[in-house]
Formats: C-alpha cells, structure tokens, sequence
C-alpha cells in the first residue's frame, strides 16, 4: 500500500522483533514494482542470502539495499 518505506521498516528492524524477523526477500516483493525475479536479482548483486532476515543485515546492505530499490 506504500504506507512505510524500505528505510523506515530497516530502522524499525533494530528495536522492533516481529519486523526484525521478517525476510529480506519477502519485504522486496512486497515493494510496488518489485517482484520475485527481481528481489532476488537485487539481493544477489548485494550479496545478501535468500535466508536473511531484516535484523542480519549490515550498514552497507542496508544502504546498497536502499539505494537499489530506488532504482526506476
């Protein structure tokens, strides 16, 4: 629905445990415009594994992850 952002579900993931659980790849899908082929596409350029959770993600993963969603 576009009511969070990627950037403000990444800083949540930190204090918040249920959203810190979550999976990386299931939260790219879930962006408009982004779906099964290219969250995956997304997260092997950032080096990041399909088992990921938002709360093992590092700065530059983080970043990178931002930065590549934004992508048109």
């Amino acid at each position: 629905m576009g009511s969070i952002t990627l950037e403000s579900l990444l800083e949540r993931s930190s204090s918040d445990e249920l959203v810190g659980k979550m999976k990386v790849v299931s939260v790219l899908e879930s962006l408009p415009g982004i779906g099964k082929v290219k969250a995956r596409k997304i997260m092997s350029e950032v080096g990041i594994a399909d088992t990921r959770r938002l709360q093992g993600l590092g700065a530059n993963q983080r970043e990178r992850l931002i930065r590549d969603t934004a992508k048109p």
